[in-house]
């Protein structure tokens, strides 16, 4: 049996660490103090370190990490990644065969321009994406451009509908705020809300989350659904109803949104 656990670190990053009680895979070690506690209270072996972009705050554990394990570092080419052993690109599989898993590279550039994920079909549909999709958000566009982000999406989109999202932020009720400001009516989107707040009340975490609750609630894999078109062309002022510009505007419309909002089109200072 596969365990998929979050490590917390920071103000809102999440570490996954897959095991089976014995042998341990993490994703994107932004840290590596928070790991190694982890491993040494569950006898776990770590024997392979995933990561997904060049972001300190998925990278700075990495050094420790391979230090005291002597292991390999997977993740796409970058010169901002020194510590890769091992470049990954679309389509490659990674075989861990003492947990018995197979993952599957995606390039999905947009937030970065060198960002991948790692997808699973067994035990189980998953995805550990990064920074790129969010539970009812999405990442930043800071290296690529809206056309490659969209088009990460719409990878994303393609996978089979139970695939569990694993991305690595806290950010389910933030985006919810912004989601709602789109699709007020929502009812799956409220309902989602109350189980979040609940959730976090507990401290637990909002993730994963599950790709065919994302398609209901998330508005950035929305972009052809006339409510969230009608939102972005109220919002710009812009007759816009290509799928990319809608993308485009939803993006930088959450760039600028408040920390506190009515959900006016009032820019954030």
């Amino acid at each position: 049996m596969i365990n998929v656990h979050p490590v917390k670190i920071f103000k809102d990053n999440y570490i996954w660490v897959l095991h089976d009680k014995v042998y341990a895979i993490v994703v994107d070690p932004g840290s590596s103090s928070e790991v190694i506690s982890f491993l040494q209270k569950n006898n776990l072996k770590l024997v392979a370190i995933l990561v997904t972009h060049h972001h300190s705050d998925h990278t700075e554990g990495i050094g420790e990490l391979i230090r005291l394990f002597n292991i390999p570092v997977y993740g796409p080419k970058s010169e901002a990644i020194p510590l890769v052993s091992n470049h990954v690109s679309e389509g490659q599989k990674i075989l861990s065969e003492v947990l018995g898993i197979t993952f599957t590279v995606l390039e999905m550039p947009g937030h970065t321009r060198e960002h991948i994920g790692y997808s699973i079909e067994h035990p189980f549909n998953g995805v550990f994406c990064g920074d790129t999709l969010f539970s009812c958000g999405c990442g930043r566009v800071f290296e690529g451009t809206y056309e490659q982000m969209y088009a990460s999406f719409n990878k994303l989109s393609q996978l089979p509908d139970d695939t569990l999202i694993y991305c690595t932020h806290e950010y389910t009720l933030d985006n919810i705020r912004f989601a709602k400001c789109i699709d007020p009516e929502n009812l799956t989107l409220l309902k989602y809300e109350s189980l979040c707040e609940q959730l976090r009340t507990e401290q637990k975490p909002t993730l994963p989350t599950q790709l065919a609750l994302e398609k209901t609630i998330n508005p950035f894999l929305r972009c052809n659904d006339s409510k969230i078109i009608a939102s972005a062309q109220n919002y710009s002022q812009q007759f816009a109803n290509n799928p990319v510009e809608i993308f485009s505007i939803l993006r930088q419309w959450k760039d600028n949104f408040p920390k506190k909002s009515d959900c006016s089109n009032e820019k954030a200072i």
